[in-house]
């Protein structure tokens, strides 16, 4: 295609078709707006009045290209401006979000939420299940007190039982024979000793 024969406009319908002076195409329609003459008239409308709707549709197919070139011109400029600023896309979601935020919060279905809350908090069967758990909750904490206590005092019979206190002298025993004559911390070897004494024995 011949740069020199291209309609530069950026404005107009023909951008980037080529234009063929040789022929005449006045009477050729151009653009993908206009009618062909393949395609019948709608019933009740003159070739005059098609014609005319042809030209406004095509009019207004070009203010829409040139308003979505100025409205991109127009993002890129304020991207541009919220660089400057510093103005990052994260602080704006974040600005976003609490905006939103704040407008849940003053909504209407919001409020009526919180006020149909507020009615159950302070209605009577709200209050007899919160006094329902919190006394099973009083009884739970006294039967697990009850419990621990007597957990406890089985334990200490236990240790104070014959057969923990034979259990007990074995182990020591045992403790003796593997540790050897040692006693509460206080290292005894013999200058030949080659085996390495263990301070803190695992029984």
């Amino acid at each position: 295609m011949d740069p020199a024969s291209q309609d530069i406009n950026l404005n107009s319908p023909n951008k980037g078709l080529s234009v063929d002076h040789s022929d005449s195409l006045s009477d050729v329609p151009v653009g993908g707006a206009v009618g062909n003459s393949a395609n019948p008239l709608p019933p009740g409308l003159t070739e005059e009045e098609a014609e005319e709707l042809r030209i406004e549709l095509t009019k207004v197919e070009e203010e829409i290209n040139t308003l979505r070139q100025v409205l991109s011109a127009k993002e890129r400029h304020a991207a541009e401006l919220k660089r400057k600023l510093g103005l990052s896309p994260l602080n704006e979601l974040r600005q976003n979000l609490t905006k939103s935020w704040q407008d849940v919060q003053t909504s209407n279905a919001y409020l009526s939420a919180s006020a149909t809350l507020d009615d159950i908090t302070h209605s009577e069967a709200y209050k007899k299940t919160q006094e329902t758990l919190s006394q099973a909750g009083q009884k739970t904490s006294a039967a697990l007190t009850t419990v621990g206590t007597a957990i406890s005092r089985r334990l200490g019979d236990m240790r104070n039982s014959a057969t923990f206190k034979s259990f007990e002298d074995k182990m020591g025993n045992l403790k003796y024979k593997v540790v050897g004559p040692k006693g509460n911390g206080d290292v005894v070897s013999s200058p030949t000793d080659t085996t390495p004494t263990q301070e803190n024995p695992p029984f």
